[in-house]
């Protein structure tokens, strides 16, 4: 079945307008909300259809942090991507935050501050601990001062939490590596690129309001680069479902956008699934759930 989608997925590919494919990238920094502001819930089953409230931040002291530009929104919030760790994986949500300069000190202490409830019920957690710090950010290096124990835990919990780090603050123009004082040598995106999952969802948010279509976005290494997403209601059936194509796949990252519309006489709880149809039976694999707030749709 799969090898007779392909060429429908090709032209609806094309007629998106979407690139060709080519060696993996590993998703742009974000640049702002997207139209419903980005997030990503891990492989796992669903958490309570209704999100606890998410936690509110307080933006930190700026005085002699360093600091990298970003974005603010006309609001006067500044939106940050986190990457949080599940199941020995990185993957990523977002933050609406009050603007200040020093946006490496206000993504490291959010990175600490851990996930807000509802991202707490699907599985995310942190391994940075509070403390630490950008000393210095030079020739896209941002140098840190990790607290004491940093590498604790054994090599790959210590790696996944440098891995967090490093993703969160290299979405920031300024950062294009980081490195650990006293004297690693500086690491980027693509020395812990091993740990993504085959599918990152950036959009939409865990507890976001959407409505028809849903504009679903990220990054997969999957077979054929064929990437499927569908709508369920609270109920768990199928409104709604889609699929298309990574710019690559298949031994490659590649950035993908699809529109899923769903039939929905009244608005409520649901979930957007994306998942990768297995080549061998056909199954649902590397599911990755995100509960929200179904507007109604025709």
């Amino acid at each position: 079945m799969r090898r007779l989608i392909s060429p429908l997925a090709a032209l609806l590919l094309l007629a998106a307008g979407c690139a060709p494919p080519r060696t993996g990238t590993l998703g742009p920094a974000p640049a702002g909300p997207s139209p419903t502001t980005a997030t990503a819930a891990p492989t796992g089953p669903p958490p309570a259809p209704t999100p606890s409230p998410s936690r509110t931040p307080t933006a930190p002291a700026t005085t002699g942090t360093p600091t990298t530009a970003a974005p603010t929104e006309p609001d006067g919030t500044l939106t940050v991507q986190l990457w949080f760790a599940w199941d020995g994986k990185l993957v990523p949500t977002r933050r609406a935050l009050p603007a200040t300069v020093a946006t490496s000190r206000l993504a490291l202490t959010e990175l600490a501050a851990g996930p807000s409830l509802a991202e707490t019920a699907t599985g995310l957690t942190t391994l940075v601990p509070a403390g630490t710090q950008v000393t210095r950010i030079a020739g896209g290096v941002a140098t840190l001062a990790p607290p004491a124990g940093f590498d604790a835990g054994g090599a790959a919990t210590a790696r996944l939490r440098r891995a967090q780090v490093v993703w969160t603050l290299t979405q920031f123009p300024t950062v294009r590596r980081v490195a650990f004082a006293p004297a690693d040598t500086a690491t980027g995106r693509d020395d812990y690129a091993d740990l993504l999952p085959p599918i990152v969802v950036t959009a939409p948010a865990i507890g976001d309001r959407v409505g028809s279509p849903v504009t679903v976005t990220g990054t997969a290494d999957v077979y054929e680069a064929t990437v499927s997403a569908r709508v369920l209601d609270a109920a768990g059936q199928e409104i709604g479902t889609a699929f298309t194509t990574a710019s690559c796949g298949s031994g490659c990252r590649g950035g993908y956008r699809l529109n899923v519309r769903y039939r929905r006489p009244a608005a409520g709880p649901g979930t957007i699934e994306v998942y990768e149809v297995s080549a061998r039976d056909g199954s649902r694999i590397n599911v990755v759930r995100i509960p929200v707030d179904l507007a109604a749709g025709r």
